[in-house]
């Protein structure tokens, strides 16, 4: 039987690690090669004007991006079940270049108040140019319907918050945004496209941090903006005229291309792309991995008489368990943070540890650990790490893929002291 008679659909999975050799790539090659060229030539001056108009694919200028970038984001949008994306060089350079393209002096969006620190800091940035930003508890959809404002034009959220690991009310927040017309913007970086896709619940779009899980080992940074195709950009006032061009289920990745990428210089290297486009292959492996140690070591730690607190999705003391149980399947990511007990000296037992790495990376094949209120959320200050429930003994945990038995033992001599 061939492929094409088979009625059984492929899975995602093989469709993305056949994906490079299917778009057909030189040589034989199984994976799209690094194309590290700035530039790109043309046989007649005509080609040339059709690239640069947009009336013909092609490349113009790495800035612009390239086609091993161009192989990555076709992968993306698989994953997500998307329509397409673009990569940009960090996390935050897709967050700000997608900022930047869609939102204007006066504009009015929602975020939650649990985001990644940097997050806040880059908003803050914004907010000193004209962009009005109001945080609210996301873990209930009725706390976004009352910011909103007339000029309201997104809303931002996290699917798990780091490090306090809540969860936010993603189909009730999908749910308002649809209603009420307004771009809904979710980062997947924490639970990555094999826990859980934002289209599902309406998302509009979809960032990544894809130096974190999706490339997976801790030696490639880039980001990327994923359009879902659900949203009608035709009703978005901030889409320029030059872009307003074909069909408007593309005109929004046109604008944060133009505006984000372009202008914004935010370029993804090959050499990162191509990296990170060869760990995706394994995403699903790593992830079944580090899921059930994160909830092994949890279940562990919190039956541990010098431990506090455990905040993880997995646990059934967890206050969004029942969400993250439903939106992720039974899977609950590798992040968690606990809190020793009052007295306990947090950087000493952290300083113990021999398996586990202090650092400040996420979603690496190895273990890592940090004190959070000494380090990512030390600009802050401690008024605005209480408003978001940090305290000063919290460690953040991201748990790789080593054996179980390795971490808890590691743990264990760290907490005896």
């Amino acid at each position: 039987m061939s492929p094409e008679s088979d009625p059984r659909p492929e899975s995602t999975l093989t469709r993305l690690l056949h994906a490079d050799r299917r778009a057909g790539v030189e040589q034989g090659a199984v994976h799209k090669p690094m194309h590290p060229a700035a530039t790109f030539s043309y046989r007649t001056a005509a080609e040339l004007v059709a690239v640069f108009q947009g009336r013909q694919p092609g490349y113009v200028y790495a800035r612009q991006g390239n086609p091993t970038g161009a192989a990555l984001e076709a992968k993306l949008a698989l994953m997500e079940g998307a329509r397409a994306s673009a990569v940009f060089a960090t996390g935050m350079a897709a967050i700000g270049g997608l900022m930047l393209a869609l939102l204007r002096g006066g504009d009015h969006m929602v975020a939650s108040r649990h985001l990644f620190g940097n997050t806040p800091s880059l908003l803050g940035t914004l907010a000193g140019l004209g962009l009005e930003v109001t945080y609210v508890d996301a873990a209930d959809a009725a706390n976004v319907a009352a910011a909103l404002r007339p000029n309201t034009r997104l809303v931002f959220t996290e699917t798990v918050a780091n490090p306090g690991t809540q969860v936010a009310d993603l189909a009730g927040i999908g749910a308002l945004c649809r209603d009420r017309g307004l771009v809904y913007v979710v980062d997947n970086t924490m639970t990555t496209p094999e826990l859980f896709r934002p289209r599902d619940v309406g998302a509009s779009l979809i960032v990544h941090s894809l130096t974190k899980g999706i490339a997976g080992h801790g030696h490639a940074m880039g980001g990327a903006v994923v359009d879902t195709g659900l949203y009608d950009w035709s009703t978005y006032p901030n889409v320029a005229e030059a872009y307003r061009q074909g069909d408007p289920v593309g005109w929004g990745l046109v604008q944060i291309r133009k505006k984000g990428l372009r202008d914004f210089g935010a370029t993804l290297r090959a050499e990162d792309a191509h990296r990170i486009a060869t760990g995706a292959e394994t995403l699903g492996l790593r992830m079944q991995a580090a899921c059930a140690n994160a909830l092994g070591l949890a279940q562990w730690l919190q039956a541990q008489p010098q431990v506090a607190r455990v905040h993880y999705p997995g646990l059934g003391s967890h206050p969004q368990h029942e969400r993250a149980r439903a939106l992720f399947g039974g899977r609950y990511g590798a992040l968690l943070s606990f809190e020793l007990q009052p007295g306990l000296d947090t950087l000493a037992m952290l300083d113990r540890l021999q398996v586990a790495i202090l650092s400040s990376h996420l979603s690496d094949t190895r273990t890592l650990a940090i004190p959070v209120a000494q380090t990512i959320f030390w600009e802050m200050g401690p008024q605005r790490r209480a408003e978001m429930g940090i305290a000063d003994g919290l460690v953040r945990l991201s748990v790789g893929i080593e054996p179980l038995a390795d971490l808890q033992a590691d743990f264990a001599r760290a907490l005896k002291g």
